[in-house]
Order: C-alpha cells, then structure tokens, then sequence
C-alpha cells in the first residue's frame, strides 16, 4: 500500500547533501525505483491473468492481464505521486516511489511507498503531503468504479471464464473468493450500472478489472487513512489535532483488534462446531461453542470479519507504530485545510470494508447454485449464511 515515512529533523542534514554524496544521489534517485516499477509491470499483468482465468506462466496469456496491470499501476502512481508533488510543493526532497511486486500475490503488488529525504517543519506541509496521496488514490478509483459499472458486459463475458456454470443453467455458485461490502462501491454501482443488466456478484467481481481495481483501491485508500503512526492518515491526524492524535491513534488500534478477534472467534469457531470421538476436542466444544454460538447469533457479521486484521494489528502496533512523531509547529492549519481533513475521514468511512477479501468454502449447502441470475438483479447484498463458515485469508499490503 502507499505509505510516506517522513524525515525528521537531524544534524546529518548537510552532510547528506554535500558535493561528494551528490552524484551517488542522483543515481539512486530513478535506478532503483525503475527497476522496481518494470519489475511490478510483469507481476501486475501476471496477476491480471490470473483474474482473467488464465495461467500466468504461459507468456501468451499476458494480454490477458495488461489492462488490468495498467488500472492498478494507474491508481499507485496517482497516489504516490500525489505525495511526491506536494513534496515538491513545500520544498521536501522526496524519493521516486518504490512499487512493490510480488509475483503470487492475488495483486501482484503490495503496493508502492517513498520516502521525505529532509525534514517536514511544518503542520501545513506534512497535512498537505499526507493527504494529496490519498485523495488523488481516491478520485481516481471513483472513475475507474464509474466507467466499470457503466460499461459492464453481459453475463456472456462471465461464462467464457467459466464455462462450468452453464452445467447448473447458467447459475452462479455462492462459494469461491469474496471481496466485502464498502459503502461506496454498493452507492456507485446503484446509480452507474444498467438496471436491466447483469452486475456481478461478490465473488466473481474481480474478473471485471475496472471494478476490481476500483475495489481494491478504496480499500487500500482506506487503511492508508486510520489515524496511526506514519499512515497518511497518521500524518493527516497529527496536522490536524496535535498530540491528541496519539488518543485518537489507539482508539483506532483497538478498533482494529476488535475486528481482529472477530475473525480469530470466527476460525476457532468453525473448528470446533463438529461432532468427534476425541476427548479433548469435545472438553473445548462444550467449553467454548455455546457461548461462541451465541455471539454468532447476537452479531452475526462480527464472524465475517477480515482475517487480514489480526496480521495487520500486529503491523501497526509493532512497525508503523500508534503516535506519530512530533512536529513542533503551533500554526493552526486554517479553516481551509480542516474541512479537507474531514472530506479524508468521509473517504476513510465511505471506503472501508470491515470483512475485506475472504473465501467462502463449498459445503452441501452452497454446492449447488440454486437459481440463475436474472436481469436486472444487483448482487450487494452482505455475504449469506455460508459467509460464516468462511475461512479469511490474510491479504498483505
């Protein structure tokens, strides 16, 4: 995910920028951030073939995944260089960004980050860098969710990938991989997609790149803005409310974790539901299931809760840290850029997705499509029952 670590005052300052550390600073400026960037290129497109139902290790298949690559490619580098230009804006030298591929991963990408070479001095210049990522992330996304919805094809487009779903008439199947439910994609395809068309459900979305990367980009936009650490939405928080951004950072912590518990409630949960002759195992099921039952039924989408949480609660507590450093900085940030923080935090709401990317397991339930979908029909409804019986996989930025 985008990420800007800041540099804070030192006394290294010029002699990191004299004569003879000037040369190898410039080389370093583009040669590794390019590699890096041809590097996310060819994961990125793999990953696309992947979406697409392809095999990515043969190169024949790579046009399959060039929109795709070229979508999230898009959105990183709107964000980051979003941070870069305001960096340049106040005078902060600022690396090129440094993209991230990882070649097996669902996105071929964990994202990109840079990193402020001097000193941030003031509230306004590290509001302004904190916030122009996101935002720009953000609008960008939003266009790629309104031309995906607004272009979608028929559910012909759908069956070429899978061909195996015209074996039960045409239904689709209720398992498979899951992206969750976030405000703004649910709003943009109400009011963009054809009411007489097909719009795809949850777990087949991610075949339709412009829907896919919009999703994805909301939601990383997302966790780049909790208030923690040196997140953007650290650097937004801290501009705006000082050192109450320490208060407002563990709040969002905990936040987190309970989120985290949720899915770790939610696995020990589906492993102890069944019958077996194992003492031990029957000691823990009468132990724990009932009272695991009846928060199941008290919150039932508690239990559908990202798995991802529990990895990245220990990141921001270990890593990216809860109070971000000071700025010593008593200029207030004006009127102006208060209510742009606040059009941050409406990101933050409206792109957030509590249960995030999950696998939904086949059961006898679900194994069989009940019913094809008919026209007209717009899939974001919360998961089904089947969601809860769900194994969440960690998705890691």
């Amino acid at each position: 995910m985008g990420y800007t670590r800041i540099g804070l005052p030192n006394n290294d300052n010029e002699q990191q920028y004299a004569p003879e550390y000037a040369e190898a600073r410039r080389k370093s400026s583009w040669v590794l951030p390019l590699g890096l960037f041809l590097l996310t290129i060819v994961s990125t497109v793999m990953a696309g073939v992947q979406w697409y139902g392809q095999n990515p290790f043969e190169v024949h298949n790579w046009g399959f995944g060039i929109q795709y690559a070229l979508l999230i490619l898009t959105f990183l580098a709107s964000h980051e260089f979003g941070h870069y230009f305001a960096a340049k804006y106040h005078r902060v030298d600022a690396t090129l960004p440094y993209f991230i591929p990882v070649p097996f991963m669902l996105f071929g990408t964990a994202g990109a980050v840079i990193r402020t070479r001097t000193a941030i001095m003031t509230r306004k210049a590290l509001f302004d860098i904190g916030v122009a990522g996101p935002i720009a992330g953000f609008v960008v996304c939003l266009g790629f969710l309104v031309i995906g919805f607004a272009n979608l094809p028929s559910i012909e487009f759908l069956y070429k990938i899978h061909p195996e779903y015209r074996i039960f008439g045409g239904a689709l199947p209720e398992y498979g991989l899951r992206f969750g439910d976030t405000i703004l994609y649910s709003v943009i395809g109400k009011y963009f997609a054809n009411p007489d068309g097909f719009v795809p459900p949850m777990n087949e979305m991610y075949h339709y790149p412009f829907l896919c990367v919009g999703w994805f980009g909301l939601f990383v936009t997302s966790l780049n803005l909790l208030p923690i650490g040196q997140l953007d939405g650290g650097h937004i928080a801290h501009a705006m409310f000082g050192e109450k951004q320490a208060t407002i950072g563990r709040v969002a912590w905990w936040g987190i974790t309970f989120l985290a518990l949720g899915s770790v409630l939610s696995y020990v949960h589906s492993k102890i539901m069944f019958d077996s002759p194992d003492s031990l195992y029957m000691f823990f099921q009468s132990l724990l299931l009932p009272s695991l039952n009846a928060l199941r039924n008290a919150l039932p989408g508690y239990y559908q809760a990202w798995g991802g949480w529990v990895f990245w609660a220990i990141i921001l507590r270990l890593f990216i840290r809860i109070e971000h450093p000071p700025i010593d900085d008593p200029e207030p940030l004006g009127m102006r850029r208060m209510l742009v923080g606040w059009f941050a935090v409406a990101i933050l709401i409206v792109s957030f997705s509590y249960n995030g990317i999950f696998d939904i397991e086949p059961t006898e339930e679900n194994a069989i499509p009940k019913s094809r979908p008919s026209r007209g029909d717009m899939i974001f409804l919360q998961p089904s029952e089947t969601a809860h019986k769900a194994h969440h996989h960690t998705l890691g930025q």
